[in-house]
């Protein structure tokens, strides 16, 4: 197979958005949870002062290396760490770092990664199973789709991929991988098409949802999320913010009763005339509806279309 020569590219999505919200402080200290190609935490280099600080997180090497580059005229006030997110609190500390100013999560998976086509995300193009986002994993999604029992892949694809086909789906995957192992994303792909009847297929490609849903499972995507949501709340400093950018209505759902959560932990009965439960509010969100992408930052970048904002304020 050729390998796809190609650089970290990546269109930040929801980029001016995300930097006004993150309301920016110059001696501030930052966290980008998933830096990616740099190019928020860019933006954010460009408003901090010398006495600034940013602390770039990220799984991929080729997104390490690629935001080292990019942010290198901020040297001085960049510290990158090759890390998955849910350690942050780990790494904050092993910068002698307590709390910070504010902290961004641009979830799902990069364009570079989906382009990267030995790197085995996308159903468009024939590559090994694979899609680790850190490729020092020991397994992969080959392992997953050859290995989970029909019942195990059932339930990824219904409650990951949320795909009414699941069912059929995780059985003619159990049926073909009987008689071979199931190796690639091209085969992976033909199996799942051939589970939709034709005139059902609607909405994009048939194995989209299937492909997302093994990927989730296979990177923990949402236990990451959820076990790292707390861990952030309680690095934030009185004003500093938390601003997450999904793609997805599973991560959008815990982000946002989190947040409101947080905004009311009261879990007293409603018909109590006072609080007794002592739950006091963390602070507040900012973002009562979720900021969407423009028009226009659609029209640019297509894979910005299911993008939400959403931001939370820490108040002590």
């Amino acid at each position: 197979m050729e390998t796809k020569n190609l650089e970290f590219n990546h269109i930040s999505v929801l980029l001016n958005e995300t930097i006004e919200m993150l309301n920016i402080k110059p001696e501030g200290i930052y966290v980008d949870g998933t830096l990616g190609g740099g190019g928020h935490s860019y933006e954010i280099c460009k408003k901090l002062n010398s006495k600034g600080r940013l602390i770039g997180i990220d799984q991929d090497e080729a997104a390490i290396q690629a935001a080292a580059t990019r942010l290198h005229e901020y040297e001085n006030l960049v510290t990158i760490v090759r890390s998955n997110y849910v350690n942050m609190k780990e790494v904050l500390r092993a910068q002698k770092i307590d709390k910070v100013d504010g902290i961004l999560l641009d979830l799902g998976v990069s364009s570079y990664q989906l382009d990267t086509v030995e790197r085995g995300f996308s159903y468009r193009e024939d590559a090994p199973l694979d899609m680790r986002m850190d490729t020092r994993m020991d397994i992969s999604a080959k392992d997953i789709v050859n290995g989970y029992s029909e019942y195990d892949l059932y339930r990824i694809i219904r409650d990951y991929g949320e795909d009414k086909f699941a069912k059929n789906i995780a059985k003619h995957i159990a049926r073909v991988r009987a008689e071979k192992p199931i190796e690639t994303t091209g085969e992976l792909a033909e199996v799942i098409k051939a589970a939709i009847p034709a005139k059902l297929r609607v909405n994009g490609h048939p194995a989209k949802k299937t492909f997302q849903a093994i990927r989730i499972e296979l990177n923990k995507e949402l236990e990451v999320l959820s076990r790292a949501l707390e861990d952030m709340m309680g690095l934030l400093n009185d004003g500093g913010r938390l601003c997450i950018i999904t793609f997805h209505s599973l991560e959008d759902r815990i982000v946002k009763v989190f947040f409101k959560n947080q905004e009311n932990p009261c879990t007293c009965p409603p018909n109590f005339p006072v609080c007794v439960c002592g739950k006091k509010p963390l602070g507040a969100v900012i973002s009562r509806k979720a900021i969407l992408p423009s028009d226009e930052e659609i029209q640019f970048n297509k894979r910005s279309n299911s993008a939400k904002l959403r931001v939370f304020e820490r108040r002590l």
